[in-house]
């Protein structure tokens, strides 16, 4: 399979998955992969077997003909980066967040959830066993979208500058299109249980380190100023992850707007010399 057509097949399964409501990991071990090898399947980095293609369609609901068929790939709702559709969980996950943003995690119980899912309690549980395995699931799905549009942000730019410009534009819209994911993955990693800990923790480090590599390399060709790059850094995805915490949709600053805002704070915090 040419990589063109990788990239069409890849794009396909990405959007039947989410579609579906299944996030990468589920989809990984479900098939019997590896989480990274199954985002390179997506992203069209490697090839994926007729049978496997097969598997996927069944898991995901779809049509394996319309997976297959050779040509560009259907244009997602989400056509960039940039563009974020209103948030499609299914019921029971989109009650879970509900939950957890108003009571918190230990606050919010099952029948909370099943309630605002208006589902039963029994008819919850048959496919959540627990309120973990929701909660995972929800983190998941907010890893799954933050590192997806994190290296299509990235791989726009040109540059260490512009490509730090565009991962801080990028995590700025994320918490606030996304806030009440942003809020749960900001306030709730504690309550995860281990192995899930430190694996999702894992995957926010590899995000960190795609911001700390462009203040590296800017402060090496001599762009950046800061004489802690490290620790400008984290300090400005901290400031942006901070943003659930006081961000509202009903005040009077629109995201774009925000996020061009914190562009200007973090190069200011990395002393930018242009």
């Amino acid at each position: 399979m040419e990589t063109a057509d990788r990239e069409a097949v890849g794009a396909r399964l990405r959007e039947a998955r989410q579609s579906a409501g299944i996030t990468l990991r589920a989809t990984a071990e479900a098939l019997g992969v590896s989480v990274g090898t199954w985002s390179a399947v997506e992203n069209g980095r490697t090839r994926i077997t007729t049978d496997r293609v097969a598997a996927a369609a069944s898991l995901f609901g779809a049509d394996v003909e319309i997976l297959v068929t050779s040509g560009p790939a259907p244009t997602p709702a989400n056509t960039t980066w940039r563009d974020f559709p209103p948030l499609d969980l299914p019921a029971p996950l989109a009650g879970a967040l509900s939950a957890f943003v108003e009571l918190g995690y230990h606050g919010a119980t099952i029948r909370d959830i099943a309630q605002r899912a208006e589902l039963s309690v029994p008819g919850l549980y048959h496919h959540w066993p627990t309120k973990q395995h929701l909660l995972v699931a929800l983190m998941d799905r907010t890893m799954d979208e933050l590192i997806t549009r994190a290296e299509a942000a990235r791989a726009e730019g040109d540059g260490p500058v512009e490509r730090f410009e565009l991962l801080v534009e990028f995590l700025a819209l994320f918490h606030t299109h996304r806030r009440e994911l942003g809020f749960i993955g900001a306030s709730e990693m504690r309550s995860i249980d281990e192995p899930d800990r430190s694996r999702i923790a894992a995957l926010r480090v590899g995000l960190q380190r795609m911001v700390d590599a462009e203040v590296r390399e800017a402060v090496r060709r001599g762009l950046f100023t800061t004489p802690l790059p490290h620790e400008a850094s984290r300090a400005v995805v901290t400031m942006c992850t901070a943003l659930p915490s006081w961000w509202s949709p009903t005040g009077p600053t629109p995201p774009a707007t925000v996020a061009a805002q914190y562009v200007e704070f973090a190069l200011d915090l990395v002393r930018s010399t242009r």
